[in-house]
C-alpha cells in the first residue's frame, strides 16, 4: 500500500511552519508542493449535481463534484480536473492522462461503469420485463468478469507509469436502491435487487484490480446507505424523463455527503 500523500502534505506543512521559525521557510515550503489530478467518468465529473462548467462541454464537470470540492477544501498547488461524463477506460487512456507527471501526489478516479454497459442496463430494466432486465444484468456481470479487468489494468498501468509517486484512490459506485423502500420507479423488487447486485459485482472487480496495482479502493456503498433511491433522503437521481442523462447519478448532496468524505478519508 502506498503511503498517504495527503498525510505527507500535512507533515510537510508542519515542517514548513517549523522551519520558518528558524529562517528556512522557503526551502521547507517547497516540500509542501502538492499536485492532484482527478480522472474518470460522470461520477467524478459531477453529472447530476448541476452548475456545470460550460467550458467542459459534454463532459459536464462542475464545482459541485467531489474532486473540485476536495481541491477547494485542501488547496493543492496544482489541480487538474479531466474527468468526463460518459468516459470509458479507453477515453481515460486517450484523453485524460495529460496532467499526470512525476510530481503528481494524488490521483482519484471512477471508471468501469460505462464499459460494463451501465446506461444500457438501466434503460433495459426501466423499459422491459423483469426477466429481460435480469438477463441484461447478467450479461454486464459476465463482461465485468471476462473483459473489464484487462481494461482496468491498462488504465492503472498508465497512471502508475506517468505518476509513479502518486497515491491513487479508486472510488467505487453506490448501490442504487433501498430494497423494500417506498418507491415509485416502476421497477420490481427483483429488478432493484439485481441492479444492486451488479453494482456490488462491479465494485468487487474494481477493488481487486486496484489492490493488485497497489492502489487504494474506496467504497462509497456505506456512505450512500440510507440515501439510495427509494429511501427517504436519496442522494441519487431516479429516472428523469426530462433529463435522462442525470438519471441514476449522484445529486449535489451525493457528491458532498457521499463521495467527498470517502476521498478525504482515503487521501
Amino acid at each position: 500500500m502506498r503511503m498517504s500523500r495527503f498525510a505527507a502534505l500535512t507533515s510537510s506543512l508542519l515542517l514548513a511552519a517549523s522551519a520558518a521559525l528558524f529562517g528556512a521557510g522557503q526551502a521547507a515550503a517547497a516540500q509542501a508542493d502538492f499536485g492532484y489530478v482527478a480522472l474518470g467518468d460522470s461520477y467524478s465529473s459531477g453529472l447530476g449535481a448541476g452548475n456545470y462548467d460550460g467550458a467542459s462541454g459534454n463532459c459536464k464537470r462542475t464545482t459541485r463534484a467531489y474532486p473540485a470540492l476536495w481541491a477547494a477544501a485542501h488547496s493543492p498547488q496544482t489541480f487538474a480536473f479531466t474527468a468526463c461524463s460518459g468516459a470509458r477506460t479507453g477515453d481515460v487512456l486517450s484523453g485524460q492522462l495529460g496532467p499526470l507527471n512525476s510530481g503528481t501526489d494524488l490521483v482519484s478516479i471512477t471508471i468501469g461503469g460505462n464499459d460494463a454497459g451501465f446506461s444500457d442496463v438501466m434503460t433495459t430494466c426501466v423499459l422491459q420485463s423483469e426477466s429481460t432486465c435480469v438477463n441484461r444484468v447478467n450479461q454486464a456481470k459476465a463482461y465485468v468478469d471476462s473483459t473489464l479487468p484487462g481494461r482496468l489494468d491498462q488504465v492503472y498501468d498508465a497512471i502508475d507509469s506517468r505518476a509513479p509517486a502518486a497515491r491513487v484512490v479508486v472510488l467505487g459506485y453506490p448501490r442504487f436502491y433501498k430494497l423494500n423502500g417506498a418507491c415509485t420507479t416502476g421497477l420490481t423488487e427483483g429488478e432493484r435487487a439485481a441492479i444492486n447486485g451488479a453494482a456490488d459485482h462491479l465494485n468487487a472487480a474494481i477493488a481487486k484490480r486496484a489492490a493488485d496495482h497497489g492502489f487504494t479502493f474506496a467504497s462509497v456503498a456505506g456512505a450512500f446507505t440510507g440515501h439510495e433511491i427509494c429511501s427517504g433522503s436519496p442522494w441519487l437521481h431516479s429516472v428523469n424523463w426530462l433529463n435522462i442523462a442525470e438519471s441514476y447519478h449522484p445529486t449535489a448532496s451525493g457528491q458532498s455527503g457521499g463521495y467527498l468524505p470517502v476521498l478525504t478519508n482515503a487521501a
